[in-house]
């Protein structure tokens, strides 16, 4: 069994460089945001600001998330219905920001996350994998970029999906959400001890899994041949 934590800020990669080493491996991804956003959806859905916590909190008594693969792919269901991209819509970024810094939320959702671990081998990405979910993850990683450019993945990201893009107000929000992550008193963003540090930046998905898999390498962490870590 691996465990694999990855973690970082908002527009990294975390979730194509998690995707590409769960493929690799052959082993499950457990994208934890997803977990964040459907909290934050069900309080927009429900007309709860992401910011009033004890209405966050009281909603949480009435729900239910769930996290489920099918066929390797990563569903997840709100009381029974299943949410598809609806999490994935911008707004319910700053949602997902915001309910991650309530501790209700966060102890509302670890079990989940931490029963995912103990059962089978995973990797995970998310703010706080490696220091809280996690701790004793095989492989750690804090991935980052430059501002700048994570802001231009996003863009093409949402020009993909034909939303509107703004790149000014894109790159503040993703400032504005750097700065909440780092310091909120609960789970602040920031690289475990132990973690290895990739800098991505000039990086396409594809070369972020050849270098985080050369580093597992490195680190003398067993590689299945079928990996295919290029030499440098």
């Amino acid at each position: 069994m691996i465990r694999i934590a990855i973690d970082g800020p908002s527009g990294a990669g975390k979730s194509s460089l998690a995707k590409g080493l769960a493929a690799k491996l052959g082993i499950n991804y457990l994208d934890t945001g997803a977990l964040y956003r459907t909290v934050g959806y069900a309080a927009r859905e429900a007309g709860i600001g992401p910011d009033d916590r004890g209405a966050v909190v009281k909603m949480l008594e009435n729900t239910e998330i769930r996290a489920a693969f099918e066929d390797g792919v990563q569903m997840m269901y709100l009381n029974g219905r299943p949410l598809g991209d609806a999490i994935r819509e911008n707004d319910i970024s700053a949602y997902a920001s915001a309910v991650s810094a309530i501790p209700e939320v966060r102890a509302f959702l670890l079990e989940t996350q931490r029963d995912i671990a103990r059962r089978e081998s995973v990797v995970m990405d998310g703010r706080d994998i490696g220091t809280v979910i996690m701790p004793d993850a095989d492989v750690k990683f804090f991935l980052t970029a430059s501002a700048e450019e994570r802001a231009e993945r996003r863009c093409r990201e949402l020009a993909e999906r034909g939303a509107e893009v703004d790149f000014n107000r894109i790159l503040s929000e993703i400032k504005e959400r750097d700065r909440r992550d780092s310091e909120r008193d609960i789970a602040p963003l920031r690289a475990a001890p132990d973690a290895i540090l990739l800098d991505n930046s000039g990086f396409t998905p594809e070369m972020s899994v050849e270098a985080a898999l050369r580093l597992m390498r490195e680190k003398g962490v067993a590689i299945p041949d079928s990996a295919e870590v290029p030499a440098n």
